[in-house]
C-alpha cells in the first residue's frame, strides 16, 4: 500500500498520514519571529498559511533578504542533511502557520518514497537557481539593475495574491536588492518617471515588465 494518500504539484504534507504524530501546527502573528540564523534547528518547517520572509544577517544591523515563503514551501530543510543550526532567519509577513516536523520522521519518508523526493528535489533546484541569482545581483550588477530584479521577483503571481508591496517597508525592498533605503526610493521614483511602475503609497504597479527585464539582465 502507498505511504501516502495522494501527492500534488504543492507537495502538501497533509496527504502524509504517517506525519500525523511528528508534527506539530504552531501559529504566529505578522512580524514575529519564527527562528534565527544561528539557533539549533530541531526541526524542519512546512509553510500551511501565509507569507514568511527569509533573510541572512550580515552584521549587527544589516541584512540581505533572501526570498519569501509561501504555503507548501519548507523552512530548515537542510536540518535533514545534518545541519544542526539554522542558517538564516525568518519572520512573518503576515500572520502565518507552519508545522513544525520531526526531521528523523520526514527523512524516512523521503526514503520510502522516491517520487515525493523527486519532487522536493526540484522544489530546492529553483531555490539553488535563485540564491545563485543573488549572488550575481550583490556581486555585478549596479543598483538599478539590483532594484529591477528584486522588483520582478516580487511582482511574481505568487506574492502578489497578497499584495506584497503593502507588507513591505522601502528597507525590506532596499535589504531585497541590497542597496540602500535611500537609492531604492531614489531609483523607484526614475522607474515611475521612466513609465516602468506606479507608486501609490507602499503600493507599486508594474506597467512595463519588459522594460524591468531588460534593465535587470544589463545589471
Amino acid at each position: 500500500m502507498s505511504k501516502f494518500k495522494g501527492l500534488n504539484d504543492d507537495c502538501r504534507l497533509e496527504y502524509f498520514t504517517e506525519l500525523a504524530e511528528h508534527k506539530t501546527r504552531v501559529h504566529y502573528l505578522k512580524s514575529e519571529n519564527i527562528f534565527k540564523q544561528g539557533a539549533f534547528a530541531p526541526y524542519v518547517i512546512y509553510v500551511v498559511k501565509g507569507l514568511i520572509k527569509v533573510y541572512l544577517q550580515t552584521g549587527f544591523d544589516k541584512q540581505i533578504n533572501i526570498s519569501i515563503s509561501k504555503p507548501g514551501d519548507f523552512l530548515a530543510f537542510s536540518s535533514i542533511f545534518g545541519e544542526p543550526v539554522h542558517t538564516y532567519s525568518t519572520q512573518a509577513l503576515t500572520d502565518a502557520e507552519i508545522c513544525m516536523i520531526e526531521k528523523e520522521s520526514l527523512k524516512q519518508i523521503l526514503l520510502d518514497n522516491p517520487e515525493y523526493a523527486l519532487k522536493l528535489t526540484s522544489k530546492n533546484y529553483s531555490n539553488e537557481k535563485h540564491l545563485l541569482e543573488i549572488i550575481k545581483n550583490v556581486s555585478y550588477k549596479q543598483m538599478r539593475g539590483k532594484l529591477a530584479s528584486a522588483l520582478l521577483y516580487l511582482s511574481n503571481d505568487d506574492f502578489q495574491k497578497f499584495d506584497i508591496f503593502q507588507l513591505l517597508t522601502r528597507q525590506d525592498l532596499a535589504d531585497f536588492a541590497s542597496i540602500s533605503a535611500e537609492s531604492a526610493i531614489k531609483f523607484l521614483k526614475e522607474f515611475e518617471k521612466e513609465r516602468m511602475l506606479k507608486l501609490t503609497g507602499k503600493a507599486i504597479e508594474i506597467i512595463d515588465a519588459v522594460k524591468l527585464e531588460n534593465i535587470s539582465k544589463k545589471g
